[in-house]
Parts: structure tokens; sequence; C-alpha cells
């Protein structure tokens, strides 16, 4: 996870709570927040991608603490003002060196370079927070891209529930990930390893993560 959201004190609430709930489940990887993705993408008159709006929509709790690490909604009506929003809006673009956005492209083998974020603004609903925020893509060209939403780590999960917004000309194919199997290989992941299972959590995510292809005719 390398976004600065919450504070350690609130994360470590967050990890404690999780720890309790899971603590009869088997040894299993099990992400601490979830998200809910929407991807809408950009693209110029050849048919190329230029750029990808993303919106993240935490789950109820995650929510919930970032609030109250924050001090907002003190009257906890599940509404906040346009200052508090604003406050608010950018808390998780604080990204750390080498932070991804855990979001990733390639094309043909090859990475895709996706830019700095840039946000879109940031709300609430129904106890949820959806922030938005802008990459620019770069390096691409005419063919099929491929993206997966996704922390390595996997202390994050996230789903395509916000949908794909795609520009005219564009198709894109989704293929699902299959749990099943990605808990057979972090399973026998976790076999292999010594000392700490914790510590030495194996990067898993991008197994758990469902894989988009874009392709895009030129106007």
């Amino acid at each position: 996870m390398g976004r600065v959201g919450i504070s350690y004190a609130c994360a470590m609430r967050y990890a404690a709570f999780l720890a309790f709930a899971l603590s009869s489940a088997p040894l299993n990887a099990h992400p601490h927040v979830f998200i809910s993705t929407g991807l809408k993408f950009h693209m110029d008159p050849s048919g190329i991608l230029t750029g990808v709006e993303v919106r993240w929509q935490y789950d109820e709790f995650y929510s919930l603490l970032l609030l109250e690490d924050m001090a907002l909604d003190p009257d906890r009506d599940g509404k906040l003002t346009r200052a508090e929003l604003k406050r608010l809006d950018g808390f998780d673009l604080n990204w750390v060196k080498g932070f991804q956005g855990d979001l990733v492209a390639h094309q043909d083998g090859r990475a895709v370079t996706l830019g700095a974020p840039r946000s879109l603004g940031t709300s609430m609903e129904d106890g949820r927070i959806t922030t938005s925020h802008y990459r620019a893509i770069s390096g691409a060209d005419a063919g099929a891209v491929v993206f997966k939403a996704y922390d390595p780590t996997y202390y994050t999960a996230y789903d395509l529930g916000l949908g794909l917004d795609l520009p005219s000309g564009c198709k894109a194919e989704i293929a699902v990930a299959d749990l099943s199997d990605a808990q057979k290989a972090l399973q026998a992941e976790l076999a292999r390893l010594s000392g700490d299972a914790e510590v030495d959590f194996p990067e898993v995510g991008a197994i758990f993560a469902d894989e988009i292809v874009v392709r895009c005719a030129p106007h």
C-alpha cells in the first residue's frame, strides 16, 4: 500500500479489527481495504489511448475511520460540507516514491507509462468516500492495451464495481481472475516461505486481479 491516507494509529485500529475478525480463519490472503474501481478511458483521433480517469470508492469501514482520523463529519450525518470535501480531496494522492497507483498497463509485453495523478474531486454517498483522479497515458501505440488494477501486496483489494467508460470506437474485454486458483498459488508460495509469513508475505496481488484489454479504432 503506497499511498498515504489515514494515520498510523488509525491504520493499526483497522488492522486490529480485521485480525480479530479473521483470527479463526485459515491462513489466506485477506485484504484490509476494499475499493470499487471505475475507469474512464480517453483516446486521440488515431485510436491511441491518451489518458484514464480512475475512481476509487472505499468500503464503509475504511471511510468511517478516515473521517474519524481527519475529524470530519462531527455530527455523523453521513454528509460532508463543501469545506470538508475540500479538506478530504487528494488525501489518497500523496504517493510514496515508486508507487504505481495500483494500476498498471502494458502493450505487447512492454510497460505503458501512466503519469502522475491529478485530482478530479471527492464525494461521499451512503457512507462511502469516492475519489477521482486523472492519469495521462504515454508510450501506447494503436492496438490492444492491457490494464490491471491491484495492490501488489494485496493489502487493498480492488474490483471493477464502478465499471468501464469507453470512448466511441473502443471495446474492452475483461478476463476475471480465478480466485480459487489464486488462493492455491498463494498457499504454494506461503509453503515455501520460512519465518514470519506476515513479514515475508509475497506480492500476490496481480494473481487476484481482473485483466482488462482495451482496443480502440481510429475515428
